[in-house]
């Protein structure tokens, strides 16, 4: 969409017409066509717009932000217009990497969110993880929900684009009549991001300033912590100050980490296959398959 078009959509929702619209660099290469821009305002206050196209479901993402917001202390910006195709919401501070003093304050903040429970693994409506549907039926146990909402339903997805070889995803179902060997049920179904990547961690100052393109829905914590591992979000002083507020039970760096990142590797196979297969293959080697 031309930026004059983008200009008239943004003065249709919110009744005033920003003086300036620049287009915001390090966008996730998920928001299928998603544009996003900084916009500014003739009082010079700013916002961040996202403007996709019919069917992108960006209403959906700004109701995961009120959600998360609403439900734990995670920081998120404010959403101040939500529509199908047109997600505008406050501009936060960033541009700090993630330092030591980031990944402490992260620790704090995600430790935090882990506390957040509820009776049941899921949500009260299906959400999405890069713009795929992410489903979330609401069950009691924990091990059943990842095999069939998470594991079997995203293979199948990634069959179905043809991204995923029918012979892997045969594997994949030999790993799922196994998981219980591995896996077995959280104390508690706990509030998760759920797509918890370096590029969704905004910083400044040495402090997170916001989690954003969150995935949620209540899990088992250890899947979150096993992404924060799986393109480098976080590192050892994250894992020692998290681990200072809630357990992590033995084992799992060494035998769930990897189960638990086969769930976003799938995600990663059904938006772009190419090596992502290959990942896939590897960890189901790993565990026999």
């Amino acid at each position: 969409m031309a930026r004059s078009g983008v200009a008239d959509r943004i003065e249709a929702a919110l009744g005033v017409r920003p003086t300036e619209l620049r287009p915001l660099s390090g966008g996730s290469p998920r928001d299928f066509g998603a544009e996003v821009y900084t916009l500014t305002f003739a009082d010079k206050a700013q916002s961040v717009a996202k403007v996709g196209r019919a069917g992108a479901k960006l209403d959906l993402e700004g109701w995961m932000l009120r959600t998360l917001g609403a439900r734990s202390r995670v920081p998120v910006p404010g959403v101040l217009f939500a529509a199908d195709d047109l997600l505008v919401m406050d501009l936060l501070p960033s541009g700090g990497g993630i330092d030591a003093r980031v990944e402490r304050d992260a620790a704090e903040i995600v430790a935090a969110l882990h506390g957040v429970t509820a009776p049941n693994f899921g949500l009260e409506r299906d959400t999405l993880i890069g713009g795929l549907h992410q489903p979330n039926p609401p069950s009691d146990k924990w091990l059943p929900f990842f095999r069939d909402q998470r594991l079997r339903f995203m293979a199948d997805d990634a069959v179905r684009a043809g991204r995923l070889p029918v012979g892997t995803r045969a594997r994949i179902e030999t790993l799922c009549g196994k998981l219980g060997e591995w896996i077995g049920e959280p104390a508690a179904p706990a509030l998760i991001h759920g797509d918890l990547w370096g590029g969704n961690v905004l910083a400044a100052n040495g402090r997170v300033t916001g989690l954003i393109d969150p995935a949620i829905y209540y899990a088992d914590p250890e899947i979150e912590l096993a992404f924060t591992t799986l393109f480098g979000t976080f590192g050892e002083v994250f894992f020692r100050r998290y681990s200072e507020l809630r357990p992590i039970h033995e084992g799992f760096f060494e035998e769930r980490r990897d189960l638990y990142n086969l769930y976003p590797l799938l995600v990663h196979v059904r938006l772009f296959g190419g090596e992502y297969v290959g990942q896939v293959e590897a960890t189901l080697r790993r565990y026999g398959c």
